[in-house]
């Protein structure tokens, strides 16, 4: 596992004692806001840690690259900018949308692009 892009090593940790046979860890990001605890990327799947259920509960969900069927930027400015200037983007997942915020544009700009690339 070498060149594994991460913002916090029990995330990270959390994600390798999850993993299949074969898979490799790509990046595992801490996410802000309500809701997420992280996302972490393999090479076969987006692992989501959702911290919104009642009673302190939360859920690892495993998403396959192929149930995704769109990546979105999501910004409260206009688009004069740059396209990443925001650090939040949505993944959908047939009705299901997740939204993760980073600390940073470049997270989200990588995690975005890496969704695509996969799941093309």
């Amino acid at each position: 596992m070498t060149d594994v892009a991460y913002d916090n090593k029990g995330q990270l940790e959390q994600i390798q004692s999850g993993l299949l046979e074969g898979e490799q860890i790509i990046a595992v990001y801490d996410a802000i806001g309500a809701g997420t605890g992280f996302i972490g990327l393999t090479s076969r799947r987006i692992i989501i840690q959702d911290k919104s259920f009642v009673g302190k509960r939360f859920a690892i969900t495993s998403i396959p690259y192929s149930k995704v069927s769109s990546v979105s930027v999501i910004s409260n400015k206009s688009w004069a900018g740059q396209f990443f200037s925001s650090g939040t983007i949505a993944i959908t997942v047939g009705t299901h949308v997740y939204e993760i915020e980073f600390r940073g544009s470049d997270k989200a700009h990588h995690v975005h692009n890496l969704i695509l690339s996969y799941a093309s």
